[in-house]
Parts: structure tokens; sequence; C-alpha cells
């Protein structure tokens, strides 16, 4: 029995050694990979793994005056017991600080995807909407344009002037339909609108993605409509705001000849969407006992229901989300601010609290008086330039273009405009400047 637990002993013993000689080289070969230059975040992180894995007694060396500092580096990292170290040198937890560099150098930073559809004349206020995500946005931004041919230059052309922006990429794709069907699918409501159907098939590596119309101005970070992705639960695969707010003036539910999404359906010009869920899910239908696929069900649809829509894409979502109510997330109406949420009064209870988030100028109210207040908004940040005080001098002025409106119902609530939008420019360029 004696010889039997002292095989044993000698066994954890050995495996013990053994565990301890495998982080070591595992520390050794991340400190080699680390040499070249570690990030601000790893050395705040580092710092506080120094001072945790201190035993008592131990000073937290910062120099004293007139006497250098006890520490000479903090990513030093020793197996031995604090007493054991070199006087000058802080011990640290080789294995907490070998998972540190581990998870930093594994994990890169999440990125955005942003998609737009332009054609026709829709090139500065494409060009406007992305200036207004990147004014505000933090993370990485990787933008699909879809556009015309003759489009693509132009875009070009100005895009690039913006390499200066680190976090900030792009890719410019043809307007692309299926072959046996472009004609009808470009025929549906505008030439260009019904691409964004298609999105989940052409960008089969994206994951999730965030798709916008033209006529849409960010006026808080790219980054916090994106983490409502989060939020999804299992079944839900996009995120859409109401049509309307306000049943009485809502069109679905007085005109509409097809179904459509809850009570008032569902307006598509800002749509958050996991793509990878949408691919793989089979919807429930009314043509077929048969669930489809999102490639097998678009056309289908479109064959049942075209003499029936008004709004295109725009119709076939509330139809398939009416069958399926389970696959969606709705935001509220401050994502997708529209002059339907002001013009016969304001009906928008989420934007007179904390503002509008994402304003959305349709039926081209950024281009004439019918709407002055979306105009205003419109101009201002197509003539804003990336500096810091350009964006910081940008409300002033726009306040005062605003309450020249108030003699229209917009007008009226002007201060929903701006309210988010001076938390954007002070959370964002009132404290010290970050890379962007």
């Amino acid at each position: 029995m004696r010889r039997y637990l002292r095989v044993v002993g000698l066994c954890l013993a050995c495996g013990f050694c053994s565990l301890l000689y495998a982080f070591s080289q595992l520390a050794v070969s991340l400190e080699e990979g680390a040499a070249g230059g570690r990030r601000p975040q790893a050395a705040a992180m580092g710092s506080w793994l120094a001072d945790v894995g201190r035993g008592p007694g131990r000073g937290a060396g910062s120099a004293g005056p007139g006497r250098p500092g006890r520490c000479k580096d903090f990513s030093l990292c020793y197996w031995n017991p604090y007493w054991m170290l070199p006087s000058d040198v802080c011990g640290i937890n080789c294995f907490w600080e070998a998972a540190l560099r581990y998870s930093l150098k594994t994990q890169p930073t999440e990125k955005m995807h942003l998609a737009v559809v332009a054609c026709g004349e829709r090139l500065e206020e494409t060009v406007t909407m992305l200036k207004s995500a990147l004014i505000f946005s933090i993370k990485p931004l990787q933008v699909h344009i879809f556009a015309e041919d003759q489009l693509h230059d132009s875009f070009k052309d100005r895009l690039d002037s913006w390499s200066f922006l680190q976090r900030f990429n792009y890719t410019l794709y043809p307007i692309t339909f299926p072959s046996d069907s472009a004609v009808e699918w470009k025929k549906l409501f505008k030439p260009c609108a019904s691409q964004r159907l298609f999105l989940p098939l052409i960008l089969k590596e994206v994951d999730s993605l965030l798709y916008v119309d033209t006529d849409i101005l960010f006026l808080r970070p790219v980054d916090d409509i994106w983490s409502l992705l989060k939020k999804f639960n299992s079944t839900q695969i996009a995120a859409m705001a109401p049509e309307h707010e306000e049943p009485r003036i809502g069109w679905y539910n007085r005109f509409a000849r097809h179904p459509y999404y809850g009570k008032t359906g569902v307006n598509s010009g800002v749509m958050l969407m996991n793509m990878t869920r949408m691919r793989r899910k089979y919807f429930k239908n009314d043509m077929t006992t048969a669930r489809l696929q999102w490639g097998d069900i678009l056309m289908p649809l479109l064959k049942k229901y075209k003499l029936n829509i008004t709004w295109g894409d725009q119709d076939l979502l509330n139809i398939m989300f009416f069958h399926n109510p389970e696959s969606l997330y709705v935001f509220p109406c401050q994502w997708n601010y529209r002059p339907d949420h002001c013009i016969y009064g304001s009906n928008c209870r989420e934007a007179e609290e904390e503002g509008v988030f994402i304003l959305h100028g349709n039926r081209g109210v950024y281009h004439d008086d019918k709407q002055p207040a979306f105009r205003a908004m419109y101009e201002a940040l197509r003539n804003c330039s990336f500096e810091d005080d350009a964006v910081r001098s940008l409300l002033k002025p726009l306040e005062l273009e605003l309450q020249k409106t108030v003699h229209t119902y917009c007008g009226k609530t002007y201060k929903v405009f701006i309210k988010q939008l001076m938390k954007s420019i002070r959370n964002r360029y009132d404290t010290p400047p970050k890379e962007r």
C-alpha cells in the first residue's frame, strides 16, 4: 500500500513539473512575439496583473523623489516566488500574463459592415450619409456600396480622399440581379431598390450587416445600432422600425392589398441583419406548405404579389415577416425618424425623450422646401468636414437654421433633431482625441 502511494505521489509530482514547464515555454514564446511593441491596453492590464501578482510588503514600483523606479519592466515573467526575485524586478504571474497576451493577440477589433445601394443622382446623398457615419463611429467600418457603373469613378474620387481615416474601408459592387429575372427586379418600385433583398446571397462571407437607404443621416455612432444585434433572441434574424406610430395616418393598415407586419407595417430604410441566420432559415409562406430559404422565396413572392405591392422590396419584406413574426426585432422610431413622425404633429415618443438617433429624409425632403428642418440637418452635415473643430462648431449655426423652420410642424419640435447630436459631439470630440 505504501509503495502504491509513493508511486502515485511521484506521478503527481512529475505531472505538476511538466505542467509548469509547458506554461513557462508558452510564456517565453509569447514574450518573444510581443517584444516588437505592446499596445497601451496590454500595458495597462499588465500593470494591473503585476500589482495582483506581488506578495505583501512589495512596493508598487513607482519612483520616489530623486530615485529611479524599482521595477524594470512589467512584462518580465518569473515562476520564482516573489521573495526570490531580484530587488529591481517586479514579478508577474506567468499563467495570467500568458493568457492575457494570447487573448489580445488572437482577438482582433470587431469590424462593422454597412451597405448602401446608390443609383441615379444619389452620389451626394450617399457620400453625406457615409460622412455622418464616420464622424461619430468608433469601431472600424467596412462599407459595401452597390452602385450603377457610371457612378463608380465618382465614388472612388470622393472616398479615396478620405484615406486618412484609418478605420474606414469600402468596396464597390455593380448592381446585380439573378440573370433569369433581372428585368422584373429592376422594374420593381425603383431601378435599384430591390438590390437589398439579394445582399445575403451576394455578401456570403459577411455575418451581419446594417443596410441603410442613401437618404439616411447618423446622429450617433453606428456602433450603437450595431450593438442591437446582441439583443436578438435565438429566432430573430433582422431588425427594423415600424412604418408608423399612429395608425390613423398609417399607410399599410389603410391601403395595403397584401399582408404586412404588425399593426402598421415596418420600414426597411434602416435594416439590421444577421445574414448568417437569414441564409440558414426556412421561412413559412402562403405559397406552399414547404418552408423556403431566402434565395428560394424571393421570386415566388414577387410573382404572387407584384400586382398588389406599391413600395416594392419593402412590401415583400413585410409579407415575409407577417408569416414569420418571430424572426423580426422591432426597434423604436428614433432609429428611423422620418417626416411622418412630425408632419402632422410629433408622434415619436422616444425621439421626444432622447432625441433622433438616425434621420431618414425620404420623399426627397433634403432637396426641396417642404420640410426645411430635414433640409437644414442634411446641409449642415454635407458641408461639415472631418476636422474636430469643424464638428464642434456644427451645432450653433445649425440650431439657428432650425429656429427658422418653426412655422412647420417638424420645425416646432426641432430640438429632437439636435438633442442626440449634441451628446454625440460631446462624447466623441470633447474627450481626449482618439484615433478615428
